[in-house]
Formats: structure tokens, C-alpha cells, sequence
């Protein structure tokens, strides 16, 4: 076996090895799909778990949301804002908490990581709404940039000594982090991630921003993925926390031209991002992370 098919199998044991979904929310997903589940059917599957239902009611009634009013149930909430909504707060709230603790030493802080995914999700769900798109279909955006990156983390904690090299030589040659980890291991953090989206059954879309997020359209952005690769642009520009990746691209065509904002410029846009990154932190409070 060659050292980077021994990488891989080693990539492959450690997410084989990783925490399923909790069976509370990997039926919420299997609910959701159903085209006929009403309010009611979420709504008893989540009250089955009272710790899922504590958290999904703390972030809905969480400045993230800015509700007119507090929300004391379940149905209540998933009538407000959707099944879709509802779906996506258990499970990224699950993942996020599944990923949580410190990196190898050596390798960036967790703390950052977590910053750096955050403000990608609320970039990405902004960004969603400046093409009109429907606010519970946001939401996913939303969760799909808090996810993109995280195939870094298997990548830490199997290669530890490789990934020091990795990023260092990543910040030394200005060159795209994942493409520094293609040149040393053979696969990068990318295709991790949907290794790990196929382990957890993730939507469509979920899975094409773990895996395509580097490969974006970005002329159109056209679809999920072209979205969240863009919302990444902007937050390693606007350096919110990092997750690695010292190559940094100019974002001003994706915000400006491709997003039609009107009267916004990039300062205003980057403030509009600090705002909500300010009220999304509640998700790794409620994490746990």
C-alpha cells in the first residue's frame, strides 16, 4: 500500500470510528424528507428529547432571529419559521457539537476555527438573502457555511505532524490550503468532508459544500455550493477567525457585482457581517464548542 492509500485508509477508519447523528435528529432529517410531515410530527419527535428541544428554543428565541415575540414550543416555532429551519438548527447544533474541544497541538485553534465557520455561515445566508431566496432555504445556507471546513478537523487529529507542514508551507508559498494538502497527503480537506456527509446522510446541497467549496462558479453563483465558496472568500478577507487558510482573495466582485446590493460597498457589507456573526455565537454557546 502506498503511503497516501494508507492515508486515506487511515482518514477512512477515523470518520468510520466518529459518532453517528444522535437518533433523535438523524430521524428529524429522515422526517423531513417526507413530503406529507407536518408541524405536529416534528414537533413530537423533537419533544422526545428534552435537551435537543432546550437548545433549538434557545437559539429561536436568540437575537439570530430577532422575533417580535419569546416562543415557548416547538410547533410554535416550526410554524413560524418552517420546517426546513427547525431541521437545520438540530443538526447543525449537533455536528457542531459532536467537533467540539481543542486541535492538536500545533495546529490553529479551535477557537478561531469555529469563529472562521460561523461568520461563513451567516456570510452564506446573507448572501442567500441578497438574491431573494426564501428564508427557510437561508437557513441551510446558514449550515452550510458553519460546516464547509470541517473535514479539517479528521485531517488534524490523523496527520498531526503532516498538517504542521501542510499549513506552514500553505502560508510560506501564499498557496491554497487545500491544494497543499493534495500535494502531501493525496486528498484534501474537501473530500473528507464528504466522506463525513455520506457517514451522516446530508442533503444534497450539504454534502456539495463540504466537497465543492473550492470549485465554485463564482461568476453566476449559481448554485449552493458557488455560495458558501463565496461567503468563504469574504470571511478569510475579512479575516474572522481562521480556519488555516493564510491565501486570501479579493471579495469585492462577489459582493458588489454579483449580489446586486445597490448602495453597498464592501465596509458596509463586512460591518452588516460582524453584526450577525455578534447574535450567531448563541450556536456554540448552545453547542457547547
Amino acid at each position: 500500500m502506498t503511503d497516501q492509500a494508507q492515508s486515506r485508509h487511515q482518514i477512512e477508519s477515523f470518520i468510520n470510528r466518529m459518532p453517528s447523528l444522535p437518533t433523535t435528529v438523524a430521524k428529524v432529517i429522515e422526517v423531513c424528507n417526507q413530503p406529507q410531515t407536518s408541524p405536529n410530527d416534528l414537533n413530537r419527535l423533537i419533544s422526545l428529547d428534552p435537551v435537543l428541544t432546550g437548545k433549538v428554543l434557545k437559539l429561536i428565541n436568540s437575537a439570530f432571529f430577532t422575533l417580535s415575540e419569546p416562543v415557548t414550543s416547538v410547533t410554535r416555532a416550526i410554524i413560524m419559521l418552517g420546517l426546513n429551519t427547525v431541521k437545520n438548527l438540530a443538526l447543525s447544533t449537533s455536528i457542531v457539537g459532536i467537533f467540539k474541544g481543542d486541535s492538536k497541538e500545533g495546529c490553529f485553534s479551535m477557537d478561531d476555527f469555529w469563529v472562521h465557520s460561523l461568520a461563513t455561515g451567516v456570510t452564506a445566508r446573507m448572501l442567500a438573502a441578497r438574491q431573494g431566496l426564501p428564508h427557510d432555504t437561508r437557513e441551510e445556507y446558514f449550515v452550510g457555511g458553519l460546516l464547509h471546513d470541517i473535514g479539517k478537523v479528521p485531517m488534524m487529529h490523523c496527520f498531526p505532524e503532516e498538517y504542521r507542514l501542510i499549513l506552514r508551507e500553505s502560508q510560506q508559498r501564499h498557496q491554497p490550503l487545500y491544494r497543499a494538502e493534495k500535494d502531501t497527503l493525496g486528498f484534501d480537506h474537501c473530500h473528507v468532508g464528504q466522506i463525513i456527509a455520506e457517514k451522516w446522510r446530508l442533503s444534497d446541497n450539504l454534502s456539495s459544500a463540504l466537497a465543492s467549496h473550492h470549485q465554485g462558479e463564482l461568476h453566476f453563483l449559481a448554485r449552493f455550493s458557488d455560495v458558501i465558496a463565496a461567503a468563504n472568500i469574504c470571511v478569510k478577507s475579512f479575516y474572522l477567525g481562521s480556519a488555516g487558510d493564510g491565501f486570501v482573495e479579493d471579495p469585492t466582485h462577489l459582493v458588489l457585482k454579483k449580489t446586486g446590493p445597490g448602495g453597498h460597498d464592501l465596509s458596509e457589507f463586512q460591518s452588516e457581517v460582524d453584526e450577525e456573526l455578534e447574535k450567531a455565537k448563541i450556536f456554540l454557546d448552545v453547542s457547547g464548542a
